[in-house]
């Protein structure tokens, strides 16, 4: 019997049929299969599920999944080669819930771990393996796969595939499709800490955060290792689905045309040209607060201080170093319709910082650092009587009494909101990338549930939109 190749038909065909394919959620040779199968059925024939070539055993019939119904959102799951494999097969189920079309790719380590009939089976669908599938690659299956789909979601994120994304290579299927794909790339990185903190592993993370990706987790906890405990936690599937959610959500520009000012980050306060006096704020929830207010439509200026992140795109972003140089900053950018002072700027700066290097000499006492107190930001903004933004929003980093130092802190800054975290030690909230925050205004206050940086951004934009919105 004569046989008919795809890449042999005129190209106004090969058009059609693809677009017939992707309303289907098919490939398009599953799509002329089931053509051929109706043309059959038409004529009283019948064709069978498949033809075994002469010499050859007979294999089991494929049959092609029921296509998604036109305008169901499309996840591909890209599973890769980490013990936290086995979470995704709950994660497809919790992406399924919630009536998300779920496609997976399981990489040569991540068969490992699960295997792709126990994925395919939770999933409904063919599960995906190799870059050079015969069966799948006569038509660039690995293009259309990065082409038919809403979403890509890597779960796990193991420190080899974020390497091989950073870096671009393409050399099996899981890294052609995403370096193919022009959808969002969400990424729930699981390693042990020590190769999550190597800085190898935080380049990539960089760079893969200025090329767009998003990131859910890695969580704090014990590690499949024994005696191993840090960040490098996957991130639980609910935490994952529910981020994977809100990136199919149509974006609400919830926040267009209206002005937002940001501060984020440390100063740094000199004592002379080589040694300051600084904090430990990494910068993180600034930055997310800037992006997410981005995503919402506004005009963000992001005024930081020294920080080792990466610009969030489209924002305005200011860099200082100084309380003083950051006020300037913010008086300059004003007016504003909201302004959220997120920087953890320094209390006190020394008085008169030398010019030159302070030299410690044998027998001699220790310098005499008289220090002054810096201007206070928040403040400033609050009680001005010209140019107020309608809403101020201040952060209070506690490490004890936190809602009450908070209450204290909105009532003698003469802000409208505060944004209440326990910054002590233990939690890791200080430079970690999950935070627990308490709002309190003047009405009470309200504990948020625990959740990545991202999350605590999301929550905050969304409820200054509904305030700004009833002004």
């Amino acid at each position: 019997m004569a046989s008919i190749t795809i890449r042999q038909l005129d190209e106004a065909l090969k058009k059609k049929l693809r677009l017939r394919a992707a309303r289907n959620g098919r490939s398009v040779e599953d799509d002329v299969r089931t053509l051929l199968r109706e043309a059959a059925d038409d004529t009283g024939r019948e064709i069978p599920e498949n033809v075994t070539p002469p010499g050859k055993a007979a294999s089991a019939p494929h049959r092609a999944p029921s296509p998604a119904p036109f305008g169901t959102r499309r996840v591909l799951l890209v599973i890769g080669g980490g013990i936290a494999a086995y979470k995704s097969l709950d994660l497809i189920r919790r992406l399924k819930e919630r009536d998300i079309a779920v496609r997976c790719i399981l990489t040569k380590a991540a068969q490992e771990f699960i295997t792709p009939l126990s994925a395919g089976a939770i999933a409904g669908e063919r599960v995906f393996t190799d870059l050079f599938d015969p069966a799948h690659e006569f038509d660039v299956g690995h293009i259309r796969l990065a082409r038919e789909c809403d979403l890509i979601v890597v779960a796990p994120a193991t420190a080899d595939l974020m390497a091989k994304l950073a870096g671009g290579h393409a050399d099996d299927l899981a890294t052609a499709v995403l370096l193919a794909t022009t959808a969002k790339v969400l990424l729930a990185p699981a390693m042990n800490p020590r190769m999550w903190s190597n800085r190898a592993t935080q380049r990539n993370l960089a760079q893969l955060a200025a090329d767009g990706c998003e990131f859910v987790g890695p969580n704090e906890g014990e590690m499949a290792e024994a005696n191993e405990r840090g960040f490098g936690r996957m991130a639980e599937p609910l935490e994952i689905a529910g981020a994977a959610e809100r990136l199919l959500a149509p974006q609400a520009r919830v926040l267009e045309g209206k002005r937002v000012l940001i501060t984020s980050g440390p100063t740094h306060e000199p004592i002379d040209p080589v040694r300051y006096i600084a904090n430990r704020s990494s910068g993180k929830q600034g930055n997310a607060i800037a992006r997410a207010a981005a995503q919402a439509g506004a005009q963000v200026t992001l005024i930081s201080g020294p920080v080792n992140l990466p610009d969030p795109p489209g924002v305005s972003v200011i860099k200082v170093e100084t309380a003083q140089e950051m006020l300037a900053a913010v008086e300059r950018a004003l007016p504003a319709d909201a302004a959220i002072f997120a920087a953890a700027v320094a209390d006190w700066r020394v008085a008169n910082a030398g010019g030159q290097k302070i030299k410690k000499k044998a027998g001699q006492a220790t310098p005499d650092l008289s220090l002054v107190e810096n201007p206070d930001i928040l403040a400033t903004v609050a009680k001005r009587k010209s140019q107020r933004p309608p809403l101020v929003i201040g952060f209070a980093a506690e490490t004890e009494n936190v809602v009450a130092n908070a209450k204290a802190k909105l009532a003698s800054k003469g802000c409208d909101w505060i944004l209440a975290n326990d910054v002590s030690p233990q939690t890791g909230i200080m430079g970690g990338d999950r935070n627990t925050v308490t709002l309190v205004t003047a009405a009470g206050s309200e504990s948020w549930p625990a959740q990545s940086k991202d999350g605590v951004a999301h929550m905050l934009i969304d409820r200054i939109a509904k305030e700004i919105a009833e002004k």
